[in-house]
């Protein structure tokens, strides 16, 4: 029979509220952060303020410092959420595909959109030394998180090509073009996906050429 874990009867009734007031602090938390965010699009990062947070989100400021210490762990809290965020939105782009070339275009495809379309490059514009500090930790973490996201794929290479790809390299390609299309944008986005994944195919069959036979 399977073992079923012993909860004591305060336990069980306390967990309901306790769930309740963990949402409520998960949707205050979304609340300051989105306010935060509206305000940095609309002002920069040096201009924000605790006072104008907590208006927009509508939370007092007893509110916001339950959650935050000070304006500038609000704005780490805020660039560690937008790297988050990328993180789990290119893992949700790629998880239901399998197959090794489908799931390889349906990274190059969240990419390419997030580049063109997403929030990034206007924050870029509205506060460029704080948006590009927020790259830089972005751009180490992704070398990591779209490596092991392309495990599969690059195995695949591997067996095709029957060489070991130079995985960390197109990984670093993959997340220097992105940034790259943010502080210049291409003429021709809807481009992007059809070169980036030309030019990295074209890479892995030039080193296959370039490996001597065994």
């Amino acid at each position: 029979m399977p073992v079923t874990m012993y909860t004591p009867p305060a336990a069980r009734a306390g967990q309901p509220a306790t769930d309740k007031r963990n949402r409520r602090a998960e949707a205050t938390i979304e609340a300051i952060l989105a306010a935060t965010e509206a305000i940095v699009l609309r002002e920069g990062s040096d201009r924000i303020s605790v006072l104008d947070v907590c208006a927009l989100a509508q939370v007092s400021r007893g509110t916001f410092y339950r959650y935050f210490s000070s304006q500038d762990e609000l704005l780490d809290a805020f660039a560690r959420h937008k790297r988050s965020s990328f993180q789990k939105a290119m893992a949700d782009a790629v998880g239901p595909h399998v197959d090794p070339d489908a799931r390889f275009h349906a990274l190059v495809r969240y990419l390419d959109n997030y580049a063109a379309h997403g929030q990034a490059r206007l924050l870029l514009r509205a506060a460029p030394e704080y948006t590009l500090r927020l790259f830089g930790r972005l751009f180490h973490e992704s070398l990591v998180r779209i490596e092991e996201l392309m495990r599969a794929v690059f195995d695949s290479w591997d067996r095709r090509l029957g060489i070991r790809t130079d995985r960390e390299l197109i990984c670093e390609l993959l997340i220097r073009c992105v940034l790259s299309e943010l502080v210049v944008p291409n003429k021709q986005p809807e481009d992007g996906i059809r070169r980036i994944v030309a030019f990295l195919y074209s890479l892995v069959e030039c080193e296959a050429r370039a490996t001597p036979e065994k």
